[in-house]
């Protein structure tokens, strides 16, 4: 099946899964005022799935591997940030446990497509 559109895409919809759960831990009485943990989360967030969403949209596919390498790397960051939110806010510990796994599964989903796009490239 040819993908049409970024939102075809089983990536940027786990993706976007995952944005809507991190807007939701931000959302909790403590952490909501923790401004600069919450936005940085939520930024984060929402730059893995929008680099999904312009990496698939370019036309050449170096940048397209930019775009995606910068997504995986904003997983990464979306991870760190949960250790913090863990460690200065116990009560998130489950959350932000479950969090990560959604954010490494999210990951792996970006390396497979980095990797179907490196196999087009040399292909």
């Amino acid at each position: 099946m040819e993908m049409k559109s970024f939102e075809d895409l089983e990536v940027w919809q786990q993706a976007r899964k995952l944005v809507i759960a991190i807007y939701q831990i931000t959302l909790n009485d403590k952490l909501a005022r923790d401004y600069g943990l919450c936005g940085q989360l939520q930024r984060a967030a929402v730059s893995i799935m929008s680099n999904i969403a312009e990496g698939f949209e370019r036309m050449h596919l170096q940048e397209k591997m930019q775009f995606y390498n910068v997504a995986r790397g904003s997983g990464a960051e979306v991870r760190s940030l949960l250790y913090v939110a863990e460690d200065n806010y116990p009560s998130l510990v489950q959350q932000a446990t479950s969090l990560r796994k959604d954010v490494v599964s999210v990951g792996k989903l970006i390396t497979g497509l980095i990797q179907s796009t490196q196999r087009r490239k040399n292909g």
